[in-house]
């Protein structure tokens, strides 16, 4: 419940900052079944966020062990089911102790758990997010871990997908987003046990749909439906209303997200957190203002589910349906 909520909440939100965020190669995303993602890593967690909206199942994301310090985060990773990965350079950033090698196990066991539950997981095998145009050098993690499911904990029809984000400019308002699905890799197939080979054969599969890959020409949206139905025009007119009550918090988290920003790939996260703030101010005041004049309840809820709606169609109007 919570999961498909905030999911709802962030595919609005993404286009808040993306003129529009595609997928190419969908069918080849396997709607049940146990799965790990594999995803280039350029823009933060904005990576995460475009992948869990636009998988067509629940997906367990991991993130930096670092992450959790913060005990607000912490709840919304147990909320979420993120699993904390602690990276080689975080720990060795603490000090002169000899890196612990088995520091991620129980985090292992936690993906293999979820894994042998015909779960999905999304990993970010290049161990950090990075502003260079190309795939960085791939960790062995990933690699072992799917070996590990189907050698040790007999995890049958394990795949592993990649999936490859391409952005126009990732940094941009109203730019666009391509996910681009790759070949997946079939691990019953999968011959040997060298995690090096297997590591190899994901950097060549994620390259050829994120480096390699180009934005797909630009889609004529055509619904098929009569413009004049009363359902179209109701949809217009959310969406106008939508458009009207949104558009100035928007705009000014746009504003304040890029005049803060010291990298590319904070505008975008910096537009949701801030959008979200302002229009939630933006709502209070709304209601506020509904309740002086009206003095009913009944009104304000009526008039905060307008603002849900108008906010919804006024992203999705223009955009196909991605749950």
């Amino acid at each position: 419940m919570i999961y498909s909520l905030l999911r709802w909440i962030v595919g609005i939100a993404l286009y808040w900052f993306y003129r529009d965020i595609r997928i190419v190669g969908k069918e080849r995303i396997p709607h049940d079944g146990p799965l790990l993602i594999a995803v280039n890593h350029q823009n933060a967690l904005i990576d995460s966020l475009v992948v869990s909206w636009l998988a067509p199942r629940r997906v367990a994301m991991t993130a930096k062990a670092t992450l959790a310090a913060n005990p607000f985060i912490a709840l919304l990773f147990k909320a979420l089911h993120v699993v904390p990965l602690r990276r080689a350079n975080d720990e060795a950033s603490k000090g002169d102790k000899p890196l612990d090698r088995s520091r991620n196990a129980e985090a292992f066991r936690e993906i293999v758990s979820i894994l042998e539950h015909g779960g999905a997981v999304l990993i970010f095998p290049e161990g950090k997010s990075h502003n260079e145009s190309g795939l960085e050098p791939l960790k062995t993690g990933l690699a072992r871990l799917a070996l590990q499911a189907r050698d040790s904990n007999h995890v049958a029809g394990l795949r592993i997908l990649p999936l490859g984000l391409v952005f126009e400019d990732k940094g941009t308002p109203g730019s666009v987003v391509d996910a681009c699905i790759g070949q997946p890799i079939e691990m019953d197939t999968w011959s040997g046990t060298d995690y090096d080979k297997l590591t190899d054969e994901v950097a060549n599969r994620l390259r050829s749909v994120s480096e390699n890959a180009e934005l797909s020409p630009s889609e004529l949206r055509v619904s098929g439906v009569n413009p004049h139905t009363v359902r179209e025009r109701l949809v217009s007119l959310a969406a106008w209303w939508g458009r009207l009550t949104h558009q100035v918090p928007v705009r000014m988290a746009r504003n304040i997200a890029v005049r803060r920003s010291r990298s590319a790939d904070e505008p975008a996260m910096l537009t949701i957190l801030f959008g979200v703030a302002l229009v939630l101010m933006t709502y209070a005041i709304h209601l506020t203002l509904v309740g002086l004049i009206a003095h009913s309840f009944l009104i304000d809820c009526l008039y905060l589910a307008s603002l849900v709606s108008g906010a919804y169609w006024a992203a999705f109007q223009q955009h196909p349906r991605r749950y």
